[in-house]
């Protein structure tokens, strides 16, 4: 919902005087989803409170209304701790610790999975992207032309499988290193998913389900994966 969908929301809400549960958990999770900003929150409880007043100074019973007001307030404060993020976990390389990480999300999907990376070419992690896939779940992946046919690279294998892959064509690099899980979880940073990231490289990523990033890299993913062209393997 936008700005004046939520004022009408309330405005509704305010009619009886009440925000019953069922109304109170509505209006909370379609704040959450749309990733309610500081400003936004801000913006909501100053006009919660002139509804507020305007209702009073209409002839309102104004303890009924006051306490529609502490629910408002308190579901406009629940959604600053619904924002934060429950997981947020990090590792490096040298080591399995990244490859590791990113094993453990494509064992745990059980929808989709959208996996954006410069390049592919650690088997391990080719063989649990194809267990994703042949156990049902979508998966996705978009990658850079200029890697597709370096030695070791397993984008044609998991082509020929039948994993949808889409190829960055252009003279530039599809740079980004970042994957999502069932539209919940994001992975992201510098490590491509090679074996020499793991064994040689000080490479970073990031686990988190903060709703503000996964929104942007969801967009993010949805536009290069309208903009790129499939990859037939050979």
């Amino acid at each position: 919902m936008n700005q004046q969908q939520w004022l009408d929301w309330l405005n509704e809400s305010l009619k009886d005087g009440r925000l019953d549960d069922h109304e109170r958990r509505e209006l909370q999770t379609s704040l959450v989803d749309a990733g309610l900003s500081d400003d936004d929150r801000a913006y909501l409880r100053n006009q919660s409170f002139k509804l507020a007043q305007q209702t009073i100074q209409e002839g309102a019973e104004a303890l009924s209304v006051l306490r529609w007001l502490e629910r408002v307030v308190k579901v406009l404060d629940n959604t600053r701790t619904s924002a934060i993020a429950e997981v947020a976990t990090s590792w490096f390389s040298p080591g399995r610790a990244c490859a590791s990480g990113i094993i453990e999300q494509l064992r745990q999907a059980r929808s989709k999975v959208d996996i954006c990376v410069f390049t592919i070419a650690d088997d391990e992690l080719t063989k649990h992207i194809l267990a994703a896939h042949e156990r049902g779940v979508k998966v996705r992946v978009i990658t850079d032309n200029d890697k597709l046919n370096d030695a070791g690279s397993d984008i044609d294998f998991l082509a020929g499988k039948g994993v949808q892959v889409k190829i960055d064509t252009t003279p530039y690099h599809m740079h980004h290193k970042f994957a999502i899980f069932d539209g919940t979880r994001l992975i992201n940073g510098s490590f491509n998913w090679t074996r020499s990231a793991s064994k040689y490289n000080q490479e970073d990523i990031t686990l988190t389900d903060d709703r503000r990033f996964l929104t942007a890299f969801e967009q993010q993913f949805d536009a290069l994966w309208q903009r790129f062209p499939c990859h037939q393997p050979h």
